[in-house]
């Protein structure tokens, strides 16, 4: 299938599709003799993969690092409860825990925010109103 049929069954943009292959999240299309880029819906697949990897918060970056292992998915979703034990791999145990470290820093962060920001809103509710 062409480009844009391929970005319209994987939810994401012709540009998108491009970027993940100059990224190396999805390997070289094979291109007709025009030069036009094919998928097959393994790539499609994949796409989705990357794009649900994207959406979990894993960086560009993240992904790139698995991209080779990728094809270890079955179908076009992450699994939602185990992951297949051939896609266990300390790579990926890295990148998911990076990530995960990342993702406590934040909260932390948003969690001290968050207790300035209601210890002035405590401090401004019950401060006398000018007459």
């Amino acid at each position: 299938m062409r480009i844009g049929d391929a970005a319209a069954a994987a939810g994401t943009t012709p540009r998108a599709l491009r970027f993940y292959e100059q990224r190396g999240l999805l390997p070289p299309s094979w291109r007709t003799t025009s030069g036009q880029r094919e998928y097959e819906p393994e790539d499609v697949a994949r796409v989705r993969i990357v794009r649900e990897m994207l959406a979990l918060g894993l960086t560009v970056e993240d992904v790139a690092a698995l991209a080779e292992g990728l094809h270890v998915f079955e179908g076009d979703a992450l699994p939602e409860q185990e992951v297949p034990e051939h896609a266990r791999t300390p790579a990926a145990a890295d990148v998911f825990g990076n990530r995960l470290a990342a993702l406590d820093a934040e909260i932390a962060r948003l969690t001290r925010l968050r207790e300035r920001i209601a210890t002035c809103h405590a401090q401004l509710a019950t401060a006398p109103t000018p007459d």
